[in-house]
């Protein structure tokens, strides 16, 4: 088998293993898993480490698309409409059993892939959200970061949560997924004027990106 394709099984097999027995999981067994010897696995990734950083890349980072960030800015559509699409999107690409298991993992094991997930994608995509639909209701943002952030985990925490009640409680659903994410969305858009008044605010600009 080419080197590439080998070394590309072996990383999905990888997010599969880590996510089932998390990342303290052996690599000799990681190894058995993939029908080849432990040795032959380090000549495709020289140390578990390098191999972990591949598995964010792949499998933590590589199924958002960049493209969301600009749907959710065009503001010829409304944004509920906008945060419909985008989080029935996120739900189904990226919020999938193998991901939020290896997420989770990853948190527990306090390694970094949580966090550079949450600082490369999500930071900004809270002050997207917040920022669109603070335009779009004509409100005046406070001038902390952290409180714009925890505006917009106010929706994000509730749908990562619908997930987790799906991939890791087996909680019994039987309201469409769709409805319920409606049903978040719609709801925080009822009440971000009231979330936000009392609230130091600012006038409003566009916040700046968060330090690399």
């Amino acid at each position: 088998m080419p080197f590439a394709e080998r070394r590309r099984q072996i990383l999905e097999k990888a997010a599969e293993f880590f996510a089932e027995y998390g990342l303290t999981g052996q690599t000799r067994s990681l190894a058995q898993a993939c029908g080849i010897s432990q040795r032959l696995l380090y000549r495709f990734f020289p140390t578990k480490a390098a191999l972990l950083d591949e598995v964010y890349e792949e499998a933590i980072l590589g199924p958002f698309e960049a493209v969301w960030f600009a749907q959710l800015s065009n503001r010829s559509r409304p944004v509920e409409e906008r945060l419909n699409r985008f989080y029935r999107d996120y739900f189904t690409t990226v919020l999938t059993r193998r991901w939020m298991r290896l997420f989770l993992h990853a948190s527990l094991a306090e390694s970094r892939m949580a966090p550079r997930y949450i600082g490369s994608i999500i930071v900004r995509l809270l002050e997207t959200i917040v920022e669109e639909v603070a335009h779009e209701q004509n409100v005046a943002l406070p001038q902390s970061q952290p409180l714009v952030h925890e505006l917009g985990w106010t929706l994000h925490g509730a749908i990562s949560h619908l997930a987790i009640r799906k991939h890791l409680y087996n909680a019994s659903q039987t309201v469409p997924e769709q409805t319920v994410i409606a049903l978040h969305i719609r709801a925080y858009l009822a009440g971000f004027e009231g979330m936000v008044a009392g609230l130091e605010a600012a006038p409003k600009t566009r916040l700046q990106p968060p330090a690399a």
